[in-house]
């Protein structure tokens, strides 16, 4: 009888452990994702967008954006030889100088805000000798001294330039075909090779001769993303998903919506997650035009996907191969590599957060 009783009062410990764990956590899911879930899309065209929220967000107030650090001056992003290596005079403020020594996957980046800045894969930065887009997540610490920032060229035309440092304020996102060859293979013949296959397939979908001509004769991809023709294009489906998501956002906030899973002629392409509702509205207008283009680029068919499988997507984290590099106090960034994925995530390791700051997924 003791012993019965004995086995009654376990079997009722085990029962009351499990109906505190998480559904999909019991059903073995990432850790990392279980907390994320999908909604139904919103489609225009060949594109759905799946908005994500979140059981919990974190405070990113003290985070800045790239384009508002270059905006306000803070954030200087120049080509490697033009600042004094490690040198912070009496202002505080490492100096912009003339010199050479630049590089085609180097760019040198100082950060002379009080606040820690965030740097994400696919952003692109004009001016230098040539433009360049962003390798990978990172963060820079606040009044940094001046680190090399891992890029590569997406204006393989161009070595010359009539001044030294960059912006990204109007400059787009690059698309995720893009993104995924810096990111994952790392390779500048392969960035280059998509920049060029982007090109001809935007100059594909215009009608007229005329802006055919232009886009072919430019090899610069910011350009090509900022020629009226283009735009006009890009917005027919940027500007729809745009106002719909970011009226969603609103309606949703205190779901905590913070990111998207993209589908393109119904094929789960990409998602993007941030850590708070606070950073997806910052970068959401760049992010909806770089899914907008590689809906025209790669236009087929248009084909739908379910929530289900876009849910799938996103929880499945599980790789065969993990590479972590780690800046210590600052954040770490892993490579997930996984069967048919590769995903990545940027966590910060700042006092007080401990949080991913952006996730990154992609199929491969």
């Amino acid at each position: 009888m003791r012993l019965k009783l004995l086995s009654l009062l376990s079997l009722a410990v085990v029962l009351a452990l499990t109906a505190l764990v998480p559904d999909q956590a019991r059903a073995g899911e990432n850790p990392t994702t279980f907390h994320y879930k999908v909604l139904a899309p919103i489609r225009h065209g060949n594109l759905s967008i799946f908005p994500v929220v979140a059981a919990t967000t974190h405070n990113t107030e003290d985070f800045l954006t790239l384009d508002e650090g270059l905006r306000s001056g803070e954030v200087v992003v120049s080509e490697s030889g033009s600042i004094a290596p490690l040198v912070r005079p009496r202002s505080g403020r490492p100096q912009v100088q003339p010199g050479g020594g630049a590089q085609v996957n180097q760019l040198v980046l100082v950060n002379n805000s009080k606040r820690p800045l965030i740097l994400l894969a696919g952003e692109i930065v004009t001016g230098g000798k040539q433009d360049r887009v962003i390798g990978k997540d990172r963060l820079v610490p606040a009044e940094s001294d001046p680190i090399d920032l891992g890029v590569f060229c997406v204006e393989p035309g161009r070595w010359t330039g009539p001044k030294m440092s960059f912006d990204a304020v109007g400059s787009p996102m690059a698309a995720p075909a893009v993104r995924a060859k810096a990111m994952a293979d790392k390779d500048q013949q392969k960035v280059w090779s998509e920049v060029r296959n982007s090109q001809a397939g935007i100059a594909a979908q215009l009608p007229s001769p005329g802006a055919v001509a232009i886009i072919n004769g430019t090899t610069s991809y910011a350009k090509v993303m900022q020629n009226d023709d283009v735009k006009q294009k890009v917005d027919s489906i940027a500007a729809p998903m745009q106002h719909d998501y970011q009226s969603l956002i609103k309606q949703l906030r205190d779901r905590n919506a913070v990111g998207v899973v993209v589908a393109v002629n119904g094929d789960l392409i990409w998602a993007d997650v941030f850590a708070s509702t606070s950073l997806l509205e910052k970068y959401w207008p760049k992010l909806v035009r770089s899914y907008a283009t590689e809906a025209i680029v790669s236009r087929t068919k248009e084909a739908g996907t379910d929530v289900k499988s876009a849910q799938q997507f996103l929880d499945d984290l599980e790789g065969r191969r993990e590479m972590v590099e780690t800046e210590p106090g600052l954040y770490r960034h892993t490579e997930i590599s996984g069967e048919g994925f590769k995903a990545f995530e940027l966590t910060s390791l700042l006092p007080k957060t401990g949080f991913d700051v952006h996730l990154a997924k992609m199929a491969d």
